[in-house]
């Protein structure tokens, strides 16, 4: 058969409650592929099609899909797993007159109230 993985983010640092039930929530509701985790708890898209379904056609929606869900799933994921991070983040860039251009995805939580 066809397999397919690709990494989508690290383990979490923190809420790993949430982080879990939004990977299982998501899983009940994809294509072809489902959020998996490697003994070190990484995060990755993981899809197996059999030889016999396996056409041009079909190899293209599977990579769609893995391109989709990691996608639209990336930042909330860091925004339930990952908060503290960037927020520090945020913090040291603008101590030290850095960019956050990178990091506006997360304004709506990680941009210190002025």
């Amino acid at each position: 058969g066809l397999l397919v993985e690709a990494f989508v983010c690290r383990k979490p640092d923190e809420n790993h409650e949430d982080f879990y039930a939004y990977l299982l929530r998501r899983n009940a509701r994809m294509y072809a592929v489902g959020f998996s985790l490697d003994k070190a708890g990484d995060v990755y898209l993981v899809g197996r099609l059999p030889l016999a379904g396996i056409s041009a056609d079909e190899v293209d929606r599977l990579l769609g899909s893995v391109l989709q869900y990691a996608d639209e799933s990336f930042d909330q994921l860091l925004e339930i797993g990952f908060v503290t991070s960037i927020r520090k983040e945020w913090a040291w860039r603008e101590k030290r007159g850095e960019s956050t251009a990178n990091l506006q995805a997360f304004a709506r939580f990680a941009q210190p109230e002025r």
